[in-house]
Protein backbone atom coordinates (compact mmCIF):
# COMPACT_ATOMS: atom_id res chain seq x y z
CA UNK A 1 0.00 0.00 0.00
CA UNK A 2 2.86 2.41 0.72
CA UNK A 3 4.43 1.67 -2.67
CA UNK A 4 1.44 2.73 -4.68
CA UNK A 5 1.35 6.42 -4.21
CA UNK A 6 5.36 6.60 -3.94
CA UNK A 7 5.05 5.08 -7.91
CA UNK A 8 2.40 7.31 -8.80
CA UNK A 9 4.47 10.39 -7.72
CA UNK A 10 7.70 9.28 -8.45
CA UNK A 11 7.21 9.27 -12.63
CA UNK A 12 6.24 12.82 -12.48
CA UNK A 13 8.64 14.34 -10.67
CA UNK A 14 11.77 13.25 -11.94
CA UNK A 15 9.80 14.51 -15.16
CA UNK A 16 9.48 18.05 -14.37
CA UNK A 17 12.55 18.04 -12.71
CA UNK A 18 14.48 17.04 -15.96
CA UNK A 19 12.60 19.24 -18.45
CA UNK A 20 11.09 22.51 -16.32
CA UNK A 21 14.24 23.52 -13.84
CA UNK A 22 13.44 27.08 -14.84
CA UNK A 23 9.93 27.11 -14.20
CA UNK A 24 10.11 25.02 -10.94
CA UNK A 25 13.11 26.16 -9.09
CA UNK A 26 14.05 29.98 -10.63
CA UNK A 27 9.81 31.60 -10.27
CA UNK A 28 9.10 30.46 -6.30
CA UNK A 29 12.95 31.43 -5.92
CA UNK A 30 11.98 34.95 -5.68
CA UNK A 31 8.56 35.08 -3.82
CA UNK A 32 10.15 32.92 -1.23
CA UNK A 33 13.39 35.28 -0.67
CA UNK A 34 10.69 38.27 -0.09
CA UNK A 35 8.89 35.92 2.15
CA UNK A 36 11.82 35.42 4.14
CA UNK A 37 12.59 39.31 4.10
CA UNK A 38 9.16 40.08 5.29
CA UNK A 39 9.27 37.74 7.79
CA UNK A 40 13.02 38.29 9.05
CA UNK A 41 12.08 41.98 9.54
CA UNK A 42 9.62 41.66 11.52
CA UNK A 43 11.18 39.41 13.91
CA UNK A 44 14.29 41.33 14.29
CA UNK A 45 13.33 43.32 16.98
CA UNK A 46 13.08 39.79 19.16
CA UNK A 47 16.07 38.24 17.29
CA UNK A 48 18.75 40.67 19.32
CA UNK A 49 16.75 39.52 23.07
CA UNK A 50 18.10 36.10 24.20
CA UNK A 51 17.22 34.66 27.54
CA UNK A 52 19.90 32.22 28.95
CA UNK A 53 19.05 29.11 29.67
CA UNK A 54 20.71 26.01 32.05
CA UNK A 55 24.48 25.64 31.40
CA UNK A 56 24.54 27.99 28.66
CA UNK A 57 21.32 27.41 26.38
CA UNK A 58 19.78 30.05 24.92
CA UNK A 59 16.51 30.88 23.41
CA UNK A 60 14.53 33.96 22.08
CA UNK A 61 12.15 35.60 24.47
CA UNK A 62 8.70 35.36 24.06
CA UNK A 63 6.51 38.75 24.35
CA UNK A 64 5.39 38.02 27.73
CA UNK A 65 7.50 35.40 30.09
CA UNK A 66 6.36 34.41 33.73
CA UNK A 67 9.10 33.38 36.22
CA UNK A 68 9.11 32.45 40.13
CA UNK A 69 9.74 35.85 42.21
CA UNK A 70 13.24 34.31 43.74
CA UNK A 71 14.53 33.12 40.44
CA UNK A 72 17.75 34.75 38.36
CA UNK A 73 17.47 35.59 35.34
CA UNK A 74 19.89 36.69 32.43
CA UNK A 75 19.34 38.62 28.97
CA UNK A 76 21.19 38.99 26.64
CA UNK A 77 21.42 41.32 23.58
CA UNK A 78 23.29 41.29 20.56
CA UNK A 79 25.55 43.98 19.51
CA UNK A 80 28.78 46.05 20.26
CA UNK A 81 26.78 48.90 21.98
CA UNK A 82 23.51 48.19 23.64
CA UNK A 83 20.98 50.54 25.83
CA UNK A 84 18.67 49.09 27.90
CA UNK A 85 15.66 49.67 29.50
CA UNK A 86 13.60 48.04 32.72
CA UNK A 87 11.68 48.80 35.18
CA UNK A 88 12.81 52.42 36.93
CA UNK A 89 12.40 50.85 40.64
CA UNK A 90 15.12 49.28 40.16
CA UNK A 91 17.23 52.25 39.47
CA UNK A 92 15.62 54.16 42.02
CA UNK A 93 16.80 52.11 44.73
CA UNK A 94 20.56 51.29 43.08
CA UNK A 95 19.50 47.86 42.98
CA UNK A 96 22.49 45.62 43.58
CA UNK A 97 20.65 42.74 42.36
CA UNK A 98 21.31 44.32 38.84
CA UNK A 99 23.97 43.81 36.97
CA UNK A 100 24.44 44.58 33.07
CA UNK A 101 27.60 44.45 31.34
CA UNK A 102 28.88 45.18 27.51
CA UNK A 103 31.10 42.77 25.93
CA UNK A 104 32.44 42.20 22.86
CA UNK A 105 29.47 40.92 20.93
CA UNK A 106 26.78 41.55 23.43
CA UNK A 107 25.55 43.08 26.03
CA UNK A 108 24.45 40.99 29.41
CA UNK A 109 21.87 41.84 31.93
CA UNK A 110 21.44 39.50 35.06
CA UNK A 111 18.81 39.95 37.63
CA UNK A 112 19.73 37.96 40.92
CA UNK A 113 17.03 36.86 43.54
CA UNK A 114 13.94 38.34 41.83
CA UNK A 115 10.84 40.08 43.61
CA UNK A 116 7.25 40.60 42.65
CA UNK A 117 8.07 44.81 42.24
CA UNK A 118 10.55 43.71 39.46
CA UNK A 119 7.56 42.85 37.06
CA UNK A 120 8.09 44.89 34.11
CA UNK A 121 9.17 45.27 30.52
CA UNK A 122 12.84 44.48 29.92
CA UNK A 123 14.03 46.04 26.97
CA UNK A 124 17.07 46.77 24.49
CA UNK A 125 18.12 48.34 21.44
CA UNK A 126 21.20 48.62 19.37
CA UNK A 127 22.79 52.44 19.78
CA UNK A 128 24.38 53.82 16.16
CA UNK A 129 26.66 56.25 17.13
CA UNK A 130 28.54 59.09 14.83
CA UNK A 131 30.87 61.09 17.05
CA UNK A 132 29.11 62.01 20.16
CA UNK A 133 25.57 61.82 18.63
CA UNK A 134 23.98 58.15 18.88
CA UNK A 135 20.38 57.33 17.68
CA UNK A 136 18.01 54.26 18.49
CA UNK A 137 18.65 51.64 15.66
CA UNK A 138 14.49 50.86 15.18
CA UNK A 139 15.59 47.94 13.06
CA UNK A 140 17.42 46.06 15.62
CA UNK A 141 15.67 46.20 19.35
CA UNK A 142 14.20 43.50 21.73
CA UNK A 143 11.82 43.18 24.61
CA UNK A 144 9.97 40.82 26.72
CA UNK A 145 7.70 41.48 29.91
CA UNK A 146 8.13 39.40 32.82
CA UNK A 147 5.65 38.67 35.62
CA UNK A 148 7.89 37.17 39.06
CA UNK A 149 4.99 35.29 40.41
CA UNK A 150 4.91 35.78 44.00
CA UNK A 151 1.78 34.20 45.58
CA UNK A 152 2.39 36.49 48.99
CA UNK A 153 2.70 39.30 46.49
CA UNK A 154 -0.31 39.67 43.79
CA UNK A 155 -0.13 42.99 43.15
CA UNK A 156 3.28 44.40 42.26
CA UNK A 157 4.43 46.39 44.94
CA UNK A 158 4.78 50.45 44.77
CA UNK A 159 6.91 52.77 47.23
CA UNK A 160 3.89 54.24 48.71
CA UNK A 161 0.44 53.43 49.90
CA UNK A 162 -1.35 55.76 48.23
CA UNK A 163 -1.59 57.28 44.75
CA UNK A 164 -3.13 60.51 42.65
CA UNK A 165 -4.28 59.48 39.27
CA UNK A 166 -5.26 62.70 37.15
CA UNK A 167 -8.29 62.39 34.71
CA UNK A 168 -7.71 64.26 31.77
CA UNK A 169 -10.51 63.96 29.74
CA UNK A 170 -8.72 64.38 26.31
CA UNK A 171 -6.56 61.14 27.17
CA UNK A 172 -6.93 57.76 29.03
CA UNK A 173 -5.99 57.50 32.70
CA UNK A 174 -4.31 54.23 33.82
CA UNK A 175 -5.06 53.25 37.56
CA UNK A 176 -1.59 51.20 37.72
CA UNK A 177 -2.78 47.89 39.92
CA UNK A 178 -0.52 45.81 37.70
CA UNK A 179 -0.19 42.14 38.42
CA UNK A 180 2.86 39.40 39.76
CA UNK A 181 0.64 36.66 38.14
CA UNK A 182 -0.99 36.96 34.63
CA UNK A 183 -3.63 34.88 35.15
CA UNK A 184 -5.02 36.48 38.36
CA UNK A 185 -8.68 37.72 38.25
CA UNK A 186 -8.99 41.38 38.86
CA UNK A 187 -11.80 43.40 39.76
CA UNK A 188 -11.70 47.32 40.69
CA UNK A 189 -13.95 49.11 43.28
CA UNK A 190 -15.19 52.17 44.46
CA UNK A 191 -14.41 52.86 48.50
CA UNK A 192 -17.67 55.48 48.76
CA UNK A 193 -20.17 54.65 47.94
CA UNK A 194 -18.60 50.79 48.22
CA UNK A 195 -19.36 49.13 44.81
CA UNK A 196 -17.89 47.00 42.05
CA UNK A 197 -16.98 49.65 39.07
CA UNK A 198 -17.89 47.23 35.89
CA UNK A 199 -14.78 46.97 33.48
CA UNK A 200 -16.85 46.96 29.62
CA UNK A 201 -13.93 46.45 27.98
CA UNK A 202 -14.29 49.29 25.69
CA UNK A 203 -14.78 52.25 27.82
CA UNK A 204 -12.88 50.51 31.30
CA UNK A 205 -10.70 47.61 30.47
CA UNK A 206 -7.87 45.74 32.05
CA UNK A 207 -4.29 45.07 31.05
CA UNK A 208 -2.50 43.04 33.59
CA UNK A 209 0.88 45.24 32.23
CA UNK A 210 -0.78 48.45 32.87
CA UNK A 211 -4.00 48.22 35.17
CA UNK A 212 -6.88 49.47 34.80
CA UNK A 213 -7.40 52.02 31.73
CA UNK A 214 -10.00 54.39 31.36
CA UNK A 215 -10.51 55.45 27.80
CA UNK A 216 -12.82 58.59 28.14
CA UNK A 217 -12.54 59.51 31.75
CA UNK A 218 -15.15 62.09 32.97
CA UNK A 219 -15.68 63.64 36.47
CA UNK A 220 -18.19 60.80 37.16
CA UNK A 221 -14.68 58.85 37.65
CA UNK A 222 -13.62 60.79 40.38
CA UNK A 223 -13.49 59.21 43.64
CA UNK A 224 -11.07 56.83 45.55
CA UNK A 225 -10.44 53.81 44.27
CA UNK A 226 -9.11 50.03 44.78
CA UNK A 227 -8.23 46.99 42.78
CA UNK A 228 -9.03 43.51 44.41
CA UNK A 229 -7.20 40.34 42.94
CA UNK A 230 -7.70 36.77 43.15
CA UNK A 231 -5.39 33.46 42.37
CA UNK A 232 -5.51 30.18 44.05
CA UNK A 233 -6.33 31.75 47.73
CA UNK A 234 -7.87 34.05 49.59
CA UNK A 235 -8.13 37.79 47.79
CA UNK A 236 -5.57 40.75 48.17
CA UNK A 237 -6.19 44.32 48.11
CA UNK A 238 -4.18 47.00 46.18
CA UNK A 239 -3.33 50.41 47.90
CA UNK A 240 -5.85 53.24 47.31
CA UNK A 241 -5.41 55.37 44.14
CA UNK A 242 -7.36 58.63 44.14
CA UNK A 243 -8.63 59.87 41.27
CA UNK A 244 -8.41 63.77 40.78
CA UNK A 245 -10.53 65.08 37.74
CA UNK A 246 -8.62 67.66 35.90
CA UNK A 247 -10.25 70.33 33.66
CA UNK A 248 -8.01 73.48 32.64
CA UNK A 249 -8.08 74.91 28.88
CA UNK A 250 -5.79 73.70 26.57
CA UNK A 251 -3.50 76.30 25.18
CA UNK A 252 -0.39 78.55 25.56
CA UNK A 253 -0.07 79.31 30.04
CA UNK A 254 -2.60 81.44 31.94
CA UNK A 255 -0.02 83.41 32.91
CA UNK A 256 -0.12 86.85 35.42
CA UNK A 257 2.79 88.75 36.62
CA UNK A 258 2.93 90.96 39.82
CA UNK A 259 5.40 93.13 41.36
CA UNK A 260 6.10 93.64 45.58
CA UNK A 261 6.14 97.41 45.01
CA UNK A 262 5.79 99.35 41.60
CA UNK A 263 7.96 102.27 43.06
CA UNK A 264 11.26 101.15 45.08
CA UNK A 265 13.72 103.11 46.76
CA UNK A 266 17.51 102.82 46.82
CA UNK A 267 18.78 99.15 48.85
CA UNK A 268 15.24 98.38 48.58
CA UNK A 269 14.29 94.26 48.14
CA UNK A 270 11.85 94.34 44.85
CA UNK A 271 10.14 90.38 44.08
CA UNK A 272 8.73 90.14 40.86
CA UNK A 273 5.91 87.22 40.74
CA UNK A 274 5.22 85.55 37.92
CA UNK A 275 2.26 82.57 38.13
CA UNK A 276 1.12 79.77 35.82
CA UNK A 277 -2.41 78.03 36.29
CA UNK A 278 -2.83 75.01 34.13
CA UNK A 279 -2.93 70.83 34.47
CA UNK A 280 -1.16 69.12 37.12
CA UNK A 281 1.32 66.96 34.85
CA UNK A 282 2.27 69.69 32.30
CA UNK A 283 5.59 71.44 32.89
CA UNK A 284 6.05 75.23 32.43
CA UNK A 285 9.31 76.68 31.77
CA UNK A 286 10.02 80.14 32.26
CA UNK A 287 12.49 83.31 31.22
CA UNK A 288 12.97 86.49 32.12
CA UNK A 289 14.08 90.13 30.13
CA UNK A 290 15.30 92.54 33.12
CA UNK A 291 16.84 95.69 33.07
CA UNK A 292 20.51 95.71 34.04
CA UNK A 293 20.60 91.99 32.15
CA UNK A 294 23.23 92.77 29.76
CA UNK A 295 25.33 94.26 31.78
CA UNK A 296 25.14 90.64 33.91
CA UNK A 297 23.90 92.62 37.01
CA UNK A 298 22.99 89.87 39.75
CA UNK A 299 19.47 88.76 40.51
CA UNK A 300 18.00 85.51 42.36
CA UNK A 301 15.48 83.39 40.32
CA UNK A 302 13.49 80.84 41.96
CA UNK A 303 10.68 78.42 40.21
CA UNK A 304 8.21 75.97 42.31
CA UNK A 305 5.05 74.45 42.03
CA UNK A 306 2.28 72.96 43.73
CA UNK A 307 -0.91 71.73 43.50
CA UNK A 308 -4.13 73.09 44.39
CA UNK A 309 -7.60 72.26 44.56
CA UNK A 310 -10.63 74.01 43.32
CA UNK A 311 -13.14 72.34 44.84
CA UNK A 312 -15.71 70.09 43.22
CA UNK A 313 -13.12 67.55 42.32
CA UNK A 314 -11.10 70.00 39.95
CA UNK A 315 -6.89 70.00 40.37
CA UNK A 316 -4.49 72.70 38.96
CA UNK A 317 -0.86 73.34 39.29
CA UNK A 318 0.15 77.06 40.43
CA UNK A 319 3.72 77.41 38.80
CA UNK A 320 5.61 80.40 39.90
CA UNK A 321 8.83 82.12 38.85
CA UNK A 322 9.77 84.66 41.25
CA UNK A 323 12.52 86.95 40.31
CA UNK A 324 14.50 89.11 43.21
CA UNK A 325 16.59 92.39 42.96
CA UNK A 326 18.10 92.90 46.51
CA UNK A 327 19.70 96.34 46.27
CA UNK A 328 17.39 98.31 44.14
CA UNK A 329 19.63 101.24 42.03
CA UNK A 330 19.02 103.46 38.65
CA UNK A 331 19.71 100.76 36.79
CA UNK A 332 17.06 98.13 37.68
CA UNK A 333 13.91 100.85 36.98
CA UNK A 334 12.29 100.08 33.88
CA UNK A 335 10.23 96.60 32.27
CA UNK A 336 10.32 93.18 33.80
CA UNK A 337 8.94 90.77 31.51
CA UNK A 338 7.92 87.21 32.40
CA UNK A 339 7.63 84.42 29.04
CA UNK A 340 5.92 81.08 30.13
CA UNK A 341 6.19 78.44 27.87
CA UNK A 342 4.70 74.82 27.57
CA UNK A 343 3.99 72.57 24.88
CA UNK A 344 0.96 74.65 23.54
CA UNK A 345 3.23 77.49 23.12
CA UNK A 346 4.45 80.75 25.40
CA UNK A 347 2.72 83.75 26.78
CA UNK A 348 4.58 87.23 27.82
CA UNK A 349 3.32 89.61 30.46
CA UNK A 350 5.42 92.20 31.58
CA UNK A 351 5.53 95.13 34.82
CA UNK A 352 7.71 98.12 35.44
CA UNK A 353 9.07 99.55 38.43
CA UNK A 354 10.36 102.72 39.07
CA UNK A 355 12.64 104.67 41.75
Amino acid sequence: VTGQPAKSKRPKEPGENKIKPVNKKVKPKTPKMKERESVDSSLKSQSILMQVMDKGHFQKVAATLSLAAGQSVELRCKGSNVTWNYPSYLDTFKDSRLSIKQLDRYSQLILANSTAADTGEYSCWLQLCNGNKCRKDETKTGSTYIFFTDKEELFVPTPSYFEIVYLNPDKPAVIPCRVTAPSAKVTLHREFPAEEIETDGTDIIYDAKKGFVFQHPTSDHKGIVYCKAESQGAPQISIKYHLLYVEVPKGPPSTTIAVSSSRAGPSDKVHVICTVLGEPDVDVNFRWQYPGQESERPVIIQNFWRLINRGIGHTTRISKSVLLVEDFEDMDVGSYVCIAQNLQGETTVATTVEL
